[in-house]
């Protein structure tokens, strides 16, 4: 008996294994044309998740009712399926949520698949709805546009780090120490508010500094920086840029649902 749980233990991880090293490709087909997307297998909790809800067809004839150009194209909910004309869709309670797998070196590039969830103030731990997806199409940023999304970030976060260390006592003291010309020990506390500030800013959550993958991939391929890091990111369109751009450009109500009914079919190719 030990000797077959030994092996039984052996086959089951080796399954697993095997499960993580496949290439999952799955087929989004719409009446505009196919898009073909991989799966990541370092979020395996969406990848199986969205699998699962594929082999059962729950994607099948819901629409992407949510279209936004240069942003991205919203679909999968199943009260879009059957939906009359002008309805809002989407807006209920997730049907399937997964816990979050937002991993640093998945970005929102143009064909990221991802998926939505609700928002932090009633859903803290950031689980994905996955009986939705989205998949961003974006736009091409220049190195000066990206810059400046830095700036607009950091520049309150720096300022209130600059108060909390340049403090009214260590101003006093450098302004005292200047008109006793003590050089010396004026660059001393300086140069400690100066290392203090910039520790502070690279600690701070909320700071953004963009990678150099980053960048590359915003300024040659495009896609949606201002996401990266808040929502889970499982794949990644490899055939069919072309059927997003299509989608994308469909004009939309108010609700940025499109007046032309874009039906989906999730398949598992492999």
């Amino acid at each position: 008996m030990k000797y077959l749980f030994l092996a039984l233990s052996f086959l089951f991880c080796t399954s697993i294994k095997a499960q993580d090293q496949i290439n999952h490709i799955v087929e989004i087909e719409t009446n505009l044309g196919n898009m073909r997307f991989k799966l990541y297998n370092d979020t395996p909790k969406h990848r199986d998740a969205f699998m699962q809800l594929a082999r059962e067809g729950y994607y099948n004839e819901t629409l992407f009712y949510r279209v936004i150009e240069n942003f991205l194209i919203q679909g999968g909910s199943r009260s879009s399926r059957n939906a009359p004309p002008g309805k809002r869709i989407g807006y209920g309670s997730p049907d399937h949520t997964v816990d979050d797998e937002i991993i640093p070196g998945h970005i929102h590039k143009k064909g990221a698949l991802c998926a939505p969830r609700q928002p932090d103030e009633v859903n803290p731990f950031k689980q994905s709805d996955i009986s939705q997806f989205y998949i961003i199409e974006g736009q091409v940023f220049t190195e000066g546009q990206l810059d400046t999304m830095e700036i607009a970030v950091n520049r309150p976060i720096h300022q209130k780090v600059v108060k909390e260390v340049y403090t009214p006592e260590i101003k006093a003291q450098l302004k005292k120490l200047k008109a006793e010309n003590k050089v010396a020990e004026f660059r001393e506390i300086a140069d400690k508010v100066k290392s203090d500030i910039a520790a502070k800013m690279k600690l701070n959550p909320n700071t953004l500094e963009f990678t150099e993958q980053q960048r590359k991939t915003y300024t040659t391929v495009g896609g949606y920086p201002d996401l990266d890091g808040k929502y889970t990111i499982f794949g990644e369109c490899i055939l069919g840029f072309d059927v997003i751009d299509k989608i994308s450009k469909l004009k939309t109500d108010e609700n940025n649902r499109p007046y032309t009914d874009v039906k989906i079919t999730v398949k598992i190719i492999q």
